[in-house]
């Protein structure tokens, strides 16, 4: 149906979809309720597949002469007929007994590794500190400092009231 719209319409440029779905709908009639889902469905499917062509929102037959359309990605490397893994024969379809997947399972008839020795502990650093980041030292707050935070914060406001409390 819908190629049988694009030809019949004849347009240069090609049809979109209103004009298709109006040809459809005026030729065939009695179509189902979900036609415009369908339609553009379709389109996008026959656009996928190399089908249509679309050109500023307008789609047409491609052009017979034009390359297929290729999909996505890197293309295959050309086998080349002369190499000898060309020739040599596809492997058999049997089970092979092969590396599997993971890590291989201990030989239980093998005798037990050797342990490794420790080494020793770690020779002092040359500047006597230990390595990494300091410990946070927690501050020791002194009743001095509270009273020198007191009198820093008032001592501007109440100098001419409590100048003898604080001196």
């Amino acid at each position: 149906m819908i190629f049988a719209a694009i030809d019949a319409l004849k347009e240069k440029e090609g049809s979109n979809k209103s004009s298709i779905s109006q040809y459809i709908e005026s030729t065939f009639g009695d179509l189902p309720a979900g036609h415009a889902n369908l339609l553009s469905d379709n389109l996008n499917k026959m656009k996928e597949a190399g089908e249509l062509a679309m050109v500023k929102n307008n789609y047409l037959r491609p052009d017979p002469s034009a390359p297929p359309k290729r999909g996505s990605g890197r293309p295959p490397k050309a086998k080349d007929p002369s190499s000898p893994e060309a020739a040599a024969p596809a492997a058999p379809a049997g089970p092979t007994r092969g590396r599997g997947r993971g890590r291989p399972r201990k030989d239980p008839n093998a005798p037990p590794a050797a342990k490794k020795a420790k080494p020793a502990a770690a020779e002092p650093s040359k500047t006597g500190r230990p390595r990494g980041r300091p410990h946070k030292v927690k501050p020791q707050l002194a009743q001095n400092v509270v009273e020198a935070k007191l009198k820093n914060k008032f001592l501007p406001f109440c100098a001419p009231f409590f100048a003898d409390l604080f001196a």
